[in-house]
């Protein structure tokens, strides 16, 4: 392909005070986003699922390559499948496996092995990374990859938000029995499973969570 430019298709421009008003209203909406673990089995359309993750999509990446691949299941027994093989990789992580100081830090979350959520979540999300194109055979280098899939990523979590459901980026390591279960190529590597769906009744997030870094933390202007 050659370089075609053509003219901006879309501007969002706003004056700086209407600029200012929308997105401190993003911020506070974004404030409210909260990783839950306790999950209502009540349905989510595939409709809205889709729309999530075609945000998702539209993700900037190196090169326009995007290099990610998501995988949506609501079916029971697949979710049942992903659980057992996500607990037993989790097992041997709390056994001892994770190590002291990473056991230690996760003492405040409240985690253990057990990933009810992966089951009672009407849909989960596997995130895949390409970690390079496959195309007529040929193999061919992706550039930025987990750079362009977590620029990605973010973005269907704030779909997911906007969409007033809640998630979780549930980790299990490794990964690789996903591929597998989700019948993809040896190219992709998982990165995440996001169990998506409402919150319980008696849902509850950790204390910990709550305490975020204030803005003169992580925030240099010069």
């Amino acid at each position: 392909m050659t370089y075609e430019p053509v003219p901006l298709p879309d501007r969002v421009q706003l004056s700086p005070e209407a600029s200012l008003r929308s997105v401190r209203a993003f911020r506070d909406h974004m404030r409210k986003r909260h990783s839950v673990r306790d999950f209502s089995d009540t349905p989510v359309t595939r409709e809205v699922i889709e729309a999530c993750i075609e945000t998702a999509g539209s993700a900037p990446s190196g090169a326009n390559q995007q290099p990610w691949h998501f995988v949506a299941i609501s079916d029971p027994a697949m979710k049942a499948r992903i659980r057992q093989a996500a607990e037993e990789e989790e097992r041997a992580f709390y056994a001892g496996g994770g190590g002291d100081e990473w056991l230690a830090a996760l003492e405040p979350v409240g985690t253990g092995p057990d990933k009810p959520h992966l089951t009672t979540a009407p849909w989960l999300i596997v995130v895949f990374a390409q970690r390079y194109g496959l195309e007529d055979g040929q193999r061919h280098k992706h550039y930025y990859v987990p750079e362009s899939v977590g620029i990605a990523c973010g973005m269907l979590i704030a779909a997911i938000h906007h969409a007033g459901l809640v998630t979780l980026t549930h980790t299990p390591n490794p990964m690789k029995f996903l591929n597998e279960l989700c019948s993809r190529p040896d190219n992709e590597k998982p990165v995440m499973i996001l169990p998506v769906g409402l919150p319980a009744e008696a849902a509850v997030v950790p204390a910990m969570a709550k305490r975020k870094k204030p803005l003169d933390e992580i925030l240099s202007v010069f």
